[in-house]
Parts: structure tokens; C-alpha cells; sequence
């Protein structure tokens, strides 16, 4: 029997035309089971937000943010898979249909897939990423954050897992949510770019503080994120990046230096010790970084 599927989609209502478009792309799918898609509004009249009429729209009930309104649909779904979109991207035909099928040839609870990132100002350049696997361990998601492991991309049976409310204004909650799901079994990966990620209209691309809130929240949470000499090494660089972004010069050299006795190699560092230096800006780094379909 092919399952039932409802795709939740958190919105603010501060992007109008995309949400549309998301939503569109879930209900176009070409998928033999039934589709429904739910819109939850988070700190927005649901009368407020512009979607087609057999859209169900609800307000966000939990805790204000992404987590929180994840959950209210999750709650409110009564289908067999829950899948997540966020209001600025795009499923691409055919990813539904090759997830649920991968789930039941491969067996697995949880669903990643693919994505194509779309640097918003350069329309028409999209780079592909991809993991180069068929399943996600802990020790990739680890090693390395694995952006094509997105939250557009989950797809999961329902009840599974809840996105954890307490992720400090939302920072990496869907890192922390895959983290979870692998570590009861390897995610269920489809090697093939089926969602459309557009980077540059997040709501978090300039909030450091946020970031390394997120970034200590995730160490915390998850000890084994500093073992692993390669991804503590990252996570130290990114913190490092994120106070030289906000001009904490002291605290950017000390994750810098910190993520180089971890990792000699780890690129972030230098990079975080020339911006906080002034010899480069964050925003030039990142722009660079998007062209590329990477992120700091």
C-alpha cells in the first residue's frame, strides 16, 4: 500500500510569491498515494497567508520559530510520512516518488536527499550537491554538517521524531534532528539533486549570534561532535568565523587557533583570522562561498 504523506511548510508570510512556489512543487509531485500539504504560520495571521484554497494554513501553537512550528504540524498530521518544506525552495519532480520508493526497497524511518543550490541574485546558476552514497550515517553527519542533508529533503514516518524546541532561535535544530534520526539507523539517502535550495533569502544568513549560539547548543547536545577530529575542527571554525563576523577579535583567534591544534588543515581559521584582522569582510567570504554552493 503506498503510504500517505503530508508536506508541513512553516512560514512567516514575509515571502509571499515563494511560498507559493513551494507549496506548488509538493502538490505537483507525480505520486500515487495521498499528498496533502499544511502550512503553519508562524507570528502570522493564518487569514494573512496567500496559498491554494485546499491548503490547510494553521498557526503555530508551540514555541514562536522554526522548531515550533515543524512541530505544530507534526502534530496535526494524521498521515503515514511527514515530509518538510521550507517556504523558500522548491521540490523537483520526481522526489517524492523516489524517496518513498527507497524507503521501502532499502527499508529505514528516515529520508534525505539531493539538492541544487540556487545563490538568490544569480538566477540561473545552480550547483549540485550531493553526498556520493546511498545511506547517512552519524559518523558522516559528524564529520562533516552534509548541506544536501537539508531539511527540505526529510522525509520520515510520523511520530518518529520531533524537531527539538529548545535549538536557540532555531540554529541547527535540522542538523540536530538528521543527528537523531541516524543515530537510530543509517538515513535512507537519495544520490540525486531533487529539491531546490536557494541560498542568500534565510532568515538566519547574517545573525551571528545566533549562529554560535546554534553552534554551542549542538556541542553541547551532541559530545561527539568534538571527537572527531575533522568536524570538531570545523564547528571551532565556524565559531571563529562568527565572532570575527560580529568584531569579537579575541574570540574568533582563540576557536581559530583552537580549530588548527585540532585540525592543522582546517581552512575556516585562516579565513576567520583574515576578517577579523579587517583584511576581508564576511559578507565578501560568504558571496564568494554561495557562488560555489558552499557555505561557511
Amino acid at each position: 500500500m503506498t503510504p500517505s504523506v503530508c508536506v508541513v511548510v512553516p512560514t512567516r508570510g514575509d515571502r509571499p510569491a515563494q511560498l507559493r512556489e513551494a507549496v506548488e512543487s509538493a502538490l505537483s509531485q507525480d505520486y500515487p498515494g495521498s499528498l496533502s500539504v499544511l502550512v503553519v504560520a508562524d507570528g502570522v495571521a493564518p487569514a494573512h497567508v496567500d496559498v491554494p484554497a485546499s491548503v490547510h494554513v494553521l498557526p503555530n501553537t508551540r514555541t514562536p520559530g522554526l522548531p515550533g512550528a515543524r512541530n505544530t504540524g507534526i502534530a496535526a498530521c494524521d498521515t503515514d510520512l511527514v515530509a518538510f518544506c521550507d517556504d523558500d525552495d522548491l521540490w523537483l519532480p520526481g522526489k517524492l516518488a523516489a524517496q518513498v520508493r527507497a524507503l521501502h526497497d532499502r527499508g529505514g524511518a528516515f529520508a534525505s536527499c539531493g539538492i541544487e543550490v540556487e545563490y538568490v541574485g544569480e538566477q540561473g546558476r545552480r550547483v549540485p550537491r550531493l553526498a556520493g552514497r546511498d545511506w547517512v550515517t552519524v559518523d558522516d553527519l559528524v564529520r562533516s554538517r552534509m548541506v544536501m542533508v537539508h531539511s527540505s529533503t526529510f522525509l520520515f514516518e510520523r511520530g518518529a521524531l520531533w524537531a527539538d524546541e529548545t535549538a536557540p532561535h532555531g540554529q541547527n535544530e535540522d542538523w540536530d534532528l538528521a543527528l537523531r534520526a541516524a543515530k537510530r539507523r543509517p538515513i535512507t539517502y537519495v544520490d540525486r539533486p531533487l529539491v531546490r535550495v536557494r541560498w542568500g533569502a534565510s532568515h538566519y544568513v547574517a545573525r551571528w549570534a545566533d549562529r554560535i549560539a546554534g553552534l554551542d547548543w549542538m556541542l553541547a547536545r551532541h559530545p561527539e561532535l568534538a571527537v572527531d577530529p575533522r568536524g570538531a575542527a570545523r564547528v571551532y571554525g565556524q565559531l571563529a568565523f562568527g565572532h570575527a563576523a560580529l568584531g569579537h577579535r579575541r574570540e574568533a583567534t582563540r576557536w581559530a587557533f583552537r580549530a588548527l591544534a585540532t585540525r592543522p588543515g582546517e581552512p575556516r581559521a585562516p579565513i576567520a583570522l583574515a576578517v577579523a584582522a579587517g583584511l576581508i569582510s564576511a559578507p565578501t567570504v560568504l558571496s564568494a562561498l554561495h557562488r560555489r554552493g558552499h557555505g561557511i
